[in-house]
């Protein structure tokens, strides 16, 4: 488990100048009036702390100390959500990937708000390609009669369909 904990770096320095593994290199290069300052200079500011999962405990059990966690945001989280349906079929194998991904970019084309949202994938014996991540069914609405006006020709094969989104 890895933690940036630079507020504890005042409070683990006593334990590394006690077991003193510290001192081992104390004397080589440039002086330094103590180790918080080595420290500082040496790492240009940035500092991880890797910590053992058992010390971790002991920190994070006494009430005395508060912890600050850096929340990271997975890139490939995903939610319940909405998707507009713009291609399936399952007939003429042999240009079905070619047409699915046809009509994304085709989408993209005239709306590049939906560049990097356009989704195809095969179960077979189909084809599919998907538009956008709408987290409510109104806003993906709004959006298939907006598509279906710019996109006459193909307007009777789309329709708003449950899907996973990528949050972002």
């Amino acid at each position: 488990m890895r933690y940036a904990f630079c507020t504890y770096i005042k409070m683990l320095i006593p334990a590394a100048l006690l077991s003193g593994w510290a001192f081992s290199s104390f004397a080589d290069g440039p002086e330094y009036e103590n180790i918080v300052e080595r420290i500082e200079a040496e790492s240009n500011g940035n500092v991880i702390i890797e910590i053992d999962d058992e010390l971790l405990d002991k920190i994070l059990t006494d009430p005395g100390v508060a912890v600050r966690k850096k929340e990271v945001k997975d890139p490939n989280a995903q939610r319940n959500g909405y998707r507009i349906q713009v291609f399936s079929d399952g007939r003429n194998q042999s240009s079905l990937e070619a047409r699915a991904k046809a009509r994304g970019n085709a989408i993209v084309a005239r709306f590049p708000k939906y560049r990097g949202q356009v989704y195809t994938y095969s179960s077979a014996p189909n084809w599919y390609t998907r538009i956008g991540n709408f987290r409510s069914e109104e806003e993906a609405q709004k959006a298939l009669d907006e598509l279906k006006r710019s996109f006459p020709n193909f307007s009777s094969e789309m329709r708003v369909v449950k899907s996973k989104i990528n949050v972002r």
